[in-house]
């Protein structure tokens, strides 16, 4: 497995496509297909996908549904709803079922996304946490939602592996690079 196959090797995910017309068939999904594609080619593992409607009250229950689930997956993906117009309420239901926000997230999307458009500024998406799960609101159109999730894949193994109780602490993780330069300050501190 080549290292670019293993950054999200053993963890699972839900994709969620928010989308009047590719709910109604008026228009097929592509972005679900093409994250789908994005988390696999990396080792993830997808066990999940739907697509609902621009309604909060759907987005909400479809997460709460799956956070609530014996088997509930590691990250959930939304992909869509994440704008100003009238019918973008992804952030808003995902707000109603998070517990833990993890702003950070959405702010590296937002700021990595600025530099290719100036629209970015006008995302609304938001990251948090719900049980073990992690929720990250991307946004609808494909290259947009592939980008974004660039944006934070160096984050996510590390914390999916907190969420589920594999580390306690950035010490134990073997997707940092940098743990041995966080140990070697802790020891140095001791000694102190």
């Amino acid at each position: 497995m080549s290292e670019t196959k293993a950054e999200l090797a053993g963890i699972t995910f839900a994709i969620i496509t928010v989308s009047d017309r590719s709910a109604r068939g008026e228009r097929e999904d592509l972005s679900g297909p093409e994250l789908k594609h994005f988390v696999e080619e990396r080792g993830g593992q997808v066990v999940f996908m739907a697509v609902v409607p621009d309604e909060k009250e759907a987005i909400r229950g479809k997460l709460l549904e799956l956070c609530a689930a014996p088997d509930a997956p590691e990250i959930i993906l939304t992909t869509g709803g994440t704008g100003v117009s009238p019918r973008d309420v992804t952030p808003e239901a995902t707000k109603e079922v998070i517990e833990k926000e993890v702003p950070g997230l959405a702010e590296a999307m937002r700021a990595e996304s600025l530099k290719k458009t100036p629209m970015a500024a006008l995302s609304r998406a938001v990251c948090g946490i719900k049980n073990k799960t992690l929720i990250i609101n991307l946004p609808g159109s494909v290259r947009g939602a592939r980008e974004n999730l660039e944006a934070v894949l160096p984050a996510l193994a590390h914390a999916a592996e907190i969420l589920r109780g594999k580390i306690s602490d950035c010490q134990e993780s073997v997707h940092l690079g940098h743990h041995q330069h966080h140990r070697q300050g802790q020891e140095g501190e001791k000694k102190s």
